[in-house]
C-alpha cells in the first residue's frame, strides 16, 4: 500500500495485476471544478483506491474518498462545513466495448490506451457527492434577520375562499 500523494495518472491494468492499493491526499485547491461551488478551498481530500482483478479477470477499482467542504447554507446564508464521502466500484473496459455482460454493482469506466487521470476521477466523484442544496441541520440553522413570517396588517381584508361553495355542496347529500 502506498501512502503518498495520489499520482495524477496511473495505468489501472498494471496496478490491478499487482493488487495495488493507493492511499493518500490531494489538495482541495488542485480540483478546480470542485472549488467553484465551495466557499473555502483550503483542505485536503483523503483518497483510497484498491486495484484488483475480479473472478472474471476484469480490472476493478474500488474507491473511497472523504473531504470536509465549506459551503453557504441555503437556509441561513452562513458557512456550513459538510463531510463529503464517496465510495464507488468501477470496472475498466476498453472504449467502445460491449458493457451488457458486465456484472451488476459496478460503474463502467471506459479507458483507451492512455493512463487513467485519477485526479479527474476524484473530482467527478466529489462533484456528484456534493449536496444540491447545502444546509445546516434544521436545529442548528438560524433564519436570517428580517425573514420571519410577516404578521397580517390591520388593513388587510379577509377574503372568503371561492371554493367554500363546493365544500358545502359536497356535504349536502341531495346533490
Amino acid at each position: 500500500m502506498l501512502n503518498d500523494p495520489i499520482p495524477s495518472h496511473v495505468d489501472p491494468r498494471k496496478l490491478s495485476d499487482r493488487g495495488t492499493t493507493l492511499q493518500g491526499e490531494v489538495l482541495l485547491g488542485d480540483l478546480k471544478r470542485l472549488c467553484d461551488p465551495l466557499a473555502d478551498t483550503v483542505g485536503t481530500v483523503q483518497a483510497k483506491f484498491v486495484f484488483e482483478r475480479d473472478e472474471r479477470r476484469s480490472v476493478v477499482i474500488h474507491s473511497s474518498i472523504d473531504v470536509p467542504v465549506k459551503m453557504v447554507c441555503q437556509r441561513c446564508l452562513e458557512l456550513v462545513t459538510l463531510p463529503i464521502h464517496s465510495e464507488c466500484s468501477y470496472v475498466v473496459v476498453k472504449e467502445g466495448a460491449n458493457t451488457q455482460s458486465l456484472p451488476k454493482g459496478y460503474d463502467v469506466l471506459e479507458l483507451g490506451e492512455d493512463p487513467l487521470d485519477l485526479l479527474a476521477l476524484i473530482e467527478e466523484e466529489l462533484l456528484l457527492a456534493l449536496p444540491i442544496v447545502p444546509a445546516h441541520h434544521p436545529e442548528e440553522c438560524q433564519q436570517p434577520a428580517g425573514l420571519d413570517e410577516p404578521e397580517p396588517s390591520v388593513d388587510e381584508v379577509t377574503r372568503s375562499n371561492p371554493f367554500s361553495v363546493l365544500a358545502q355542496l359536497k356535504r349536502d347529500p341531495n346533490v
